[in-house]
């Protein structure tokens, strides 16, 4: 099954643009819940508060993940996260619960398959795909937190690598379609993501290539400012070279700006980048509250230069959208082709 809907996931993105969801927290956010809401039978006693710990409703609310799942479907989107950006070992430190790393993830990567799964059921000629979210956890590896000591570092390449590949394990066994490492403000933090990933698809015989039989691997960095350079410093064109040794299925910006913020970044990808491209931008930028006050109109208006110079593959939201966004977003697309990859035929390939 698994197989044939990377078949299906390889078709559809040359046909049309894909439409990714939007914000999973913000949606949370509309339910007001309490601490009671994330905690387990089993963590009704746990020494930490566990409020706002969202991986977590997957295991204490999955309803509300599930419905979450649902409005973004029934909005156009073609590929759903998982519940998972905070999903490892080292993010859940945190509230004390490294231990339920693999968990959360495969109960999140379950729910958004069975979701997926109705919705494809209900309409064959629109397959719904699921990809399981892997967050840059709350630690850098290149940057020191201490600026008393440059050259300490919270946590280690090793580290990270042995917690994504937990991460991984959890989200392919709940059944993703794709692994979406996303978020990046740190290229070593992503570069440790992919390492754990290729030894995940080593030890359980996956090729890299989903050309070849492997499970798709989407990238997404994040612009921190008007440098135009990720946290760690990388500009978008560095940012590119240091991942594309690995044969991913798309390269791609979200978070931090929005979509008119975005697109001069974008477009460098777009000219550069030797696979399909993702955007997924916030709803403009945050107010004096934190709060993101485009609506789904605006953000569809300045998407629509993106989509007029065939720069996307697949488009969806970050920070602030909503299905409203969503639908928004979906609706524009439908009008416009593509971006156009340049892939070499068997015979070039054998000549190259």
């Amino acid at each position: 099954m698994r197989q044939n809907r990377t078949d299906q996931l390889l078709q559809a993105v040359k046909d049309r643009i894909l439409i990714l969801d939007g914000a999973m927290g913000t949606m949370i956010q509309r339910y007001t819940l309490t601490e009671e809401d994330f905690r387990t039978s089993a963590l009704k006693d746990h020494h930490k508060s566990l409020k706002g710990n969202n991986d977590l409703l997957s295991l204490s609310r999955p309803d509300i993940i599930r419905a979450i799942h649902e409005e973004y479907l029934k909005a156009g989107s073609d590929i759903i996260e998982t519940n998972t950006f905070s999903g490892t070992t080292i993010a859940q430190e945190d509230y004390g619960l490294p231990h339920l790393a693999y968990a959360i993830n495969f109960e999140s990567a379950k729910i958004a398959r069975e979701v997926a799964d109705a919705y494809s059921a209900a309409n064959p000629d629109k397959p719904r795909f699921v990809a399981g979210a892997m967050g840059p956890t709350n630690r850098t590896a290149s940057i020191s937190p201490d600026v008393n000591d440059p050259g300490y570092r919270a946590i280690t390449f090793d580290q990270l690598a042995e917690a994504y590949a937990e991460q991984v394990r959890g989200l392919l066994d709940g059944g993703a379609d794709i692994i979406l490492v996303e978020t990046i403000f740190d290229t070593l933090n992503a570069k440790a993501a992919l390492y754990a990933i290729q030894e995940v698809y080593e030890e359980r015989g996956i090729p890299l290539d989903p050309r070849e039989g492997g499970i798709p691997i989407m990238i997404s960095g994040t612009i921190t400012d008007a440098s135009g350079r990720t946290l760690s410093g990388q500009t978008t064109e560095a940012f590119l070279i240091s991942v594309s040794h690995v044969p991913l299925f798309s390269v791609g910006l979200n978070c931090a700006l929005g979509a008119k913020e975005l697109r001069p970044y974008l477009k460098v990808l777009a000219q550069e980048a030797p696979f399909y491209v993702s955007a997924y931008p916030n709803a403009g930028l945050p107010n004096e509250f934190g709060a993101y006050d485009q609506g789904a109109n605006e953000m569809a208006d300045q998407v629509r230069s993106f989509l007029k110079e065939g720069m996307l593959n697949i488009l969806g939201g970050c920070c602030g959208t909503t299905p409203d966004h969503i639908r928004a977003l979906a609706q524009l697309a439908a009008e416009y082709s593509p971006r156009q990859l340049d892939e070499l035929t068997e015979e070039e390939e054998q000549h190259a």
